[in-house]
């Protein structure tokens, strides 16, 4: 068989058909995935702590000889049992404890080596270590991948020790390392000081020394990040030779708009509108991202940037996420254009939702096909196959991320190359935001309108929850309207969490019995939350209860309070997006976080929402607590996907792979040069969705 890096795994030898599988539950099915799956850590046995050096609060590496090995049960805890080994070196020795792993007993034997990784604690007046990572040595060709040197620790595979991976790993190392294709053209690896891929794998693995591991951590990072911008370069350039829509509208509607609303848009609001119009006339679809931070008036911005369409001669959609928000706009923006002139009419809005009644969705299919309708406003049902327009000239979608990559490449399907501006409440950095989303322009909107006050957020512990029902009331007594909002709908005995439904019926029965009581969350059907919200709305309810069904939500300006219970149960993104739901009028709101039994973590999420309302700070903080792959979510982008390269701590790196991956699309767009055959191929074999871009016309 040729030996080639997509070779099954199960060819190399020393795995049989139970490690074969033990492998592809770790998604290791290749002896590329095995070379790509990289160490979680290192530990540097040239230079092993002797057990006499050791300090309390320490994190370090011994190696030592078991001296004696015993297992007793718990009387205080039933079926709590300890395992409790002691190991010595010719300094000195140390206990090791392990905690309900009784099995442990089997393996450590009196007078064989073992490598231990852990932190060192005082307890009862003696030093151990809790719970260390240990490897057993064998004695057999020791020294060479396991002592004396640099040596990885994997993430293992079920019935896997790490001893075994690594000598699996080197051997496929030697045998499958001539087979493999460097994606990198050599002009970009000189011009970045990178390894070229087979030092690099081999340093990653098996470092030489601290330097060659941090190099060789470079250009696999690079690549990843290099790897990821190529196909969005060749979309943004694919994008210009496709022949748009020229908008010849002059904004008079628009302008018209905005004059009658009552208010001075923002500087950030007139910017993007700006930028919207410009790229509206040009012959080539418009793709922007409209980034803004909850309640900066991002619907003002899409409903001035489809008049622009509408005056053009084309129609407009707006697709958002949910029915009631979709409701609200009609609403809200009908009542805003129903003073504007069209002709001889303003301009003529429609509402699509599933829930349209068969008869009127037919008649209201019927005029959007006809171009009868100007502005259509709905839910994922724009999205159905019956839907047609005679002349979509802007695609609005809301809240992209609400929505799968298939769902939103559908709506801008039903028209001649329509622009599309695509709108998110979820603030990423800038700098970050322009490689994440390389193939899109981008719009930032961080100022909010006049008249806004910030919100004042309050963290407290649970016992002073009657306090945060107090300042409730408050707001309650002065004709304000309040949210409660709970981690779950039902009560968690598991998680000793109170839900929802039981809280809903403690609070209108006891807490707060003379004022109106509604409960909203996602089990109910849509039209029951939807007319749940609407009753808030119209004031026919006062206070709230309510899961996170609240995130994408509806604009209520007398709710002035929002209490967050279990708040250490959400992340910082969403009560970020919670707390947007208040402080959307001209009123002082307060948002107060209760917190059950709050984690360090939690507390530095706590104090990101005390000491600022600024989405765009949120956001960094969120993405330093949480790492890459945990704040982008792996639905939504690729960078979610990356096994080493880390965007945050690498952005400088992430934005020189950006840079050189606009270079060689510019230089070669359909990758044809010789010095891009394997990146190319690389690319068809890692996107094969991106194949169009790469083909002659």
């Amino acid at each position: 068989m040729e030996k080639t890096p997509y070779t099954p795994v199960r060819y190399l030898k020393g795995i049989g058909p139970q490690k074969a599988k033990s492998f592809a539950r770790a998604a290791i099915h290749t002896i590329e995935d095995l070379l790509y799956h990289f160490p979680r850590r290192y530990e540097d046995r040239t230079n092993l702590c002797a057990i006499s050096r050791l300090q309390p609060g320490s994190t370090c590496t011994i190696k030592a000889r078991v001296l004696a090995c015993s297992h007793r049960r718990s009387f205080k805890r039933r079926g709590f049992s300890i395992t409790e080994v002691s190991v010595g070196d010719s300094s000195g020795r140390i206990a090791c404890v392990w905690f309900n792993q009784p099995y442990l007993k089997e393996y450590f034997k009196a007078g064989s080596e073992v490598i231990l990784y852990g932190k060192v604690e005082v307890y009862a007046g003696r030093m151990q270590m809790n719970s260390p990572e240990f490897e057993l040595l064998s004695g057999e060709g020791e020294g060479s991948l396991d002592t004396g040197r640099i040596v990885p620790v994997y993430t293992l595979p079920e019935g896997m020790s790490q001893r075994s991976l690594r000598r699996l790993i080197k051997m496929a190392l030697e045998e499958y390392i001539p087979a493999l294709n460097d994606p990198l053209p050599y002009d970009i690896r000189q011009r970045n000081e990178l390894l070229n891929t087979a030092q690099s794998l081999l340093n990653i693995h098996f470092p030489g020394s601290e330097v060659l591991r941090q190099d060789a951590y470079r250009r696999l990072s690079f690549e990843e990040f290099f790897l990821f911008q190529v196909p969005l370069a060749l979309r943004k350039a694919r994008r210009k030779t496709k022949q748009g829509i020229a908008h010849t509208a002059d904004g008079s509607l628009a302008d018209a708009y905005i004059a009658q609303l009552g208010f001075e848009l923002t500087l950030s609001q007139k910017k993007a509108i700006e930028e919207i119009r410009r790229d509206m006339q040009k012959p080539v679809p418009m793709q922007r991202l409209l980034q803004g931070d909850v309640g900066s008036g991002k619907t003002v911005v899409a409903a001035a940037s489809a008049l622009f369409c509408i005056q053009s001669g084309y129609q407009a959609a707006f697709m958002v996420p949910t029915e009631v928000l979709a409701k609200q706009h009609v609403e809200k923006i009908g009542n805003q254009m129903r003073w504007l002139s069209k002709g001889r009419q303003s301009p003529r809005i429609a509402l699509l939702t599933s829930s349209l009644a068969a008869s009127e969705k037919k008649k209201l299919l019927a005029r959007i096909r006809e171009g009868e309708v100007d502005l259509v406003i709905g839910t994922h049902a724009l999205l159905e196959e019956s839907v047609r327009f005679k002349s979509l000239g802007l695609a609005v979608i809301d809240e992209q991320h609400k929505f799968g990559v298939g769902q939103r490449a559908l709506l801008p399907a039903k028209g001649p190359n329509p622009d599309i501006l695509i709108m998110t409440a979820t603030p990423i950095p800038r700098t970050l935001a322009i490689t994440l989303y390389g193939d899109l322009d981008i719009s930032v909107m961080r100022d909010l309108p006049p008249g806004r006050l910030p919100v004042k957020t309050i963290a407290l512990s649970a016992d002073k929850r009657q306090d945060a029902y107090g300042l409730v009331r408050q707001e309650l007594l002065k004709g304000n309207q309040a949210y409660i909002v709970y981690p779950v709908i039902e009560e968690s005995y598991a998680l000793d969490i109170a839900g929802a439904q039981k809280m809903y019926r403690h609070l209108k029965e006891r807490v707060f019995k003379e004022f109106r009581v509604g409960l909203v969350h996602g089990k109910l059907k849509q039209a029951e939350q939807d007319e749940a919200m609407r009753a808030f709305k119209d004031r026919e309810i006062e206070v709230l209860v309510a899961t996170t069904v609240l995130e994408v939500g509806i604009d209520v300006e007398q709710a002035t309070c929002m209490v967050i219970e279990h708040a250490e149960r959400f992340g910082l993104a969403q009560l970020h997006q919670l707390r947007g739901r208040i402080g959307r009028g001209k009123s002082q709101s307060y948002c107060i976080l209760l917190a059950v039994q709050p984690t360090d973590l939690a507390n530095k999420r706590f104090e990101a929402m005390v000491t600022s309302c600024d989405g765009f700070r949120i956001a960094e903080e969120d993405l330093k607590l949480r790492g890459p792959g945990e704040f982008f979510g792996s639905r939504q982008h690729g960078l979610s996907d990356l096994k080493i390269g880390d965007p945050l701590q690498q952005l400088s790196l992430l934005k020189r792979a950006r840079e050189e991956a606009i270079n060689v699309v510019a230089q070669d767009p359909l990758l044809l040069d010789k010095r891009n055959k394997y990146l190319r191929s690389e690319l068809l074999r890692r996107f094969p969705d991106y194949e169009h871009l790469m083909v002659t016309a």
